[in-house]
């Protein structure tokens, strides 16, 4: 029997649950891998051979696809990665064969506030203490790649100030990049949450001199939002990724032009970090189904998606495959939606929009949780009134599936303190709006309690999908970034910063740069780029303070509002919880 959710933590019934799991070998040949497309790292977890496989099954037909979205959560998430394990033991309790892919948690999330993202409950996937400590070491392989540029980079400056052009040439056979230091685009990046790495000087003279460095400011960023995260993301094989890893501007020269890592002569050693990251992960939920992990989270700083490798294996290999999106519909499904869809070629069946009574009595009204403090005890007795105020951001959400041509699921991740007629009002309310219900318990009971979820998701996918993008790529890109801002977030219209202006004329003049997609960045709390307005915000503008270009992901990334690319660590990190039993080497309190 599992442990009860209500009386144990999530570590402690991962823990008991890894007791009786099935090993890496029979969850791969549930999953329909054969022996040599399984690449086993221990008995539990392993990667996977994606070449091998796509190659095999290339003539299959897709199974159904489904994504799994939100709405806007508050601080202490809506239970996504919790609701896509349910759904998948779900599915696993009406007999059908399905897969999922997840991202890998970042270390920053983890030893702070947030969780490792493993699920929830009875709802999670494992074994957990390595999904959430490094797992097969993806995240370092960004690492290292990423600060390869930058030691490129760095290294480069400081030997075109110490030597002329003749010395440049005969030393190392560099031709001079003449790169501009306040022009820097990268920075170094760690996979932990450290405000006091934001902003940094570098290269200060210490014995060695100039030789210690070209002094300039720096910066760092978290490992998930490198640019070499979006990259495994969206690559669609080794030769994709090698083109794409070349074309990251590093920095400008003096005359405003780019310089990329293929200037550096670095792309290449950059990829060979990246080679076996190419390979996604596989793992399984409390209840035996395969789970397939590749790529990172920080969808409002990043993409935000599991990879398309992950996905194009899972649609071959099972009949239903659910693959995540971070954050509320706003932010990770519109990039699922119009980045990932475009850049894969594959067609969703279905949304899901996991929804939870407490974020809705949070947009109706309620006090907003914080994190690592106590729930304010407002949300432990029945408000239906707050819950149906706060429907109008469930709403807003399904009707941006629609314009997708995507048929919607809302799922009520319900937890034992909602009260029926709270759920009643969602399911009401919801249904009038054109969408499927399903009541989910899933983080209480496992698969037993997500049949109706799993059921309902199976219907929606045989409805027929009219799937269209919101913007095409020949667009101007200050015309898409406005229709994102109108019709995704329901700004009355965006206001730009002269740098974002300066950046965007540039971009626009660009016959290539002008035809990437739009990757954007706001926060995740609200609709609008204000993270403390909850609902559905009225009668303001999108401020967009800068717009930067990855070249490699082939993404124009238009920032909004005081967003950090390095999150900072609260006053009562999860860190403080996390220990070792001695005696048996084993990790405690990883949630």
């Amino acid at each position: 029997m599992p442990l009860d959710p209500t009386k144990h933590a999530d570590w402690e019934i991962a823990e008991e649950a890894e007791k009786s799991m099935a090993t890496i070998h029979e969850i791969g040949e549930r999953l329909g891998l054969t022996k040599d497309e399984l690449l086993p790292q221990g008995h539990y977890i392993a990667k996977i051979d994606y070449r091998a496989v796509l190659d095999r099954l290339k003539d299959k037909p897709d199974g159904k696809y489904i994504d799994v979205t939100a709405i806007t959560p508050t601080p202490l998430g809506e239970g996504k990665s919790t609701s896509t394990m349910g759904l998948v033991q779900g599915f696993g309790k009406i007999g059908k064969n399905v897969s999922a892919a997840i991202r890998q948690p970042s270390g920053g999330p983890t030893m702070n506030i947030k969780g490792s993202a493993a699920g929830g409950g009875l709802a999670q996937c494992i074994p957990l203490t390595p999904f959430s400590l490094g797992f097969t070491g993806d995240i370092n392989a960004i690492m290292n790649a990423h600060n390869l540029a930058m030691v490129a980079l760095t290294s480069r400056m400081q030997h075109e100030r110490n030597y002329n052009d003749e010395q440049l040439m005969r030393l190392s056979n560099m031709e001079r990049l003449d790169i501009d230091p306040t022009r820097v685009e990268m920075g170094w990046i760690m996979d932990f949450c450290a405000q006091s790495l934001r902003n940094i000087v570098i290269g200060i003279d210490g014995v060695g001199g100039n030789k210690d460095g070209f002094m300039m400011k720096s910066k760092f960023a978290i490992a998930v939002s490198s640019e070499v995260m979006a990259i495994l993301s969206v690559a669609t094989g080794l030769k994709d990724m090698r083109e794409r890893m070349g074309k990251i501007v590093v920095a400008y020269n003096k005359k405003g032009k780019p310089v990329t890592t293929e200037d550096l002569q670095v792309a290449g050693a950059m990829t060979a970090w990246m080679v076996q990251a190419l390979n996604p992960s596989l793992m399984q939920t409390l209840e035996g189904q395969p789970v397939i992990v590749h790529a990172g989270p920080f969808a409002n700083i990043a993409i935000g998606q599991s990879s398309i490798i992950a996905d194009q294996i899972g649609l071959k290999l099972a009949d239903y495959h659910v693959t995540e999106s971070g954050f509320g519909a706003d932010i990770g499904f519109e990039k699922f939606w119009n980045l990932k869809c475009r850049f894969s070629g594959l067609v969703p069946d279905c949304a899901v929009i996991v929804a939870t009574i407490r974020a809705l009595k949070c947009h109706g009204g309620a006090p907003v949780p914080v994190p690592g403090k106590p729930m304010p005890e407002e949300y432990g007795s029945e408000n239906v009134g707050w819950v149906e105020r706060g429907c109008a951001n469930l709403l807003h959400h399904i009707e941006n599936v629609r314009k997708a041509g995507i048929s919607p699921v809302v799922c009520i991740n319900a937890f034992h303190t909602d009260t029926d007629a709270e759920i009643n009002m969602v399911r009401v309310l919801a249904e009038a709006a054109g969408a499927r219900v399903a009541l989910s318990r899933h983080w209480e009971k496992g698969g037993d309690g997500a049949i109706e979820f799993a059921e309902t998701v199976a219907a929606a996918c045989e409805e027929k999908t009219e799937f269209k993008f919101l913007y095409e790529l020949d667009q101007p890109v200050k015309d898409r970034i406005e229709l994102i801002a109108k019709e995704v977030y329901g700004a009355d219209g965006v206001e730009y910063s002269p740098e974002a202006n300066a950046s965007l004329a540039r971009i626009q003049k660009d016959p290539e740069l002008s035809k990437l997609g739009l990757c954007m960045v706001k926060t995740h709390l609200s609709l609008s780029d204000n993270p403390s307005i909850k609902g559905v915000p009225t009668g303001w503008k999108l401020k967009i303070r800068e717009v930067l270009t990855y070249g490699g992901a082939r993404f124009i990334v238009p920032v909004a509002g005081a967003i950090s690319l390095m999150p900072g660590t609260g006053s009562n990190p999860a860190f403080r919880r996390v220990d070792v039993d001695t005696e048996t080497g084993k990790v405690q309190g990883v949630f």
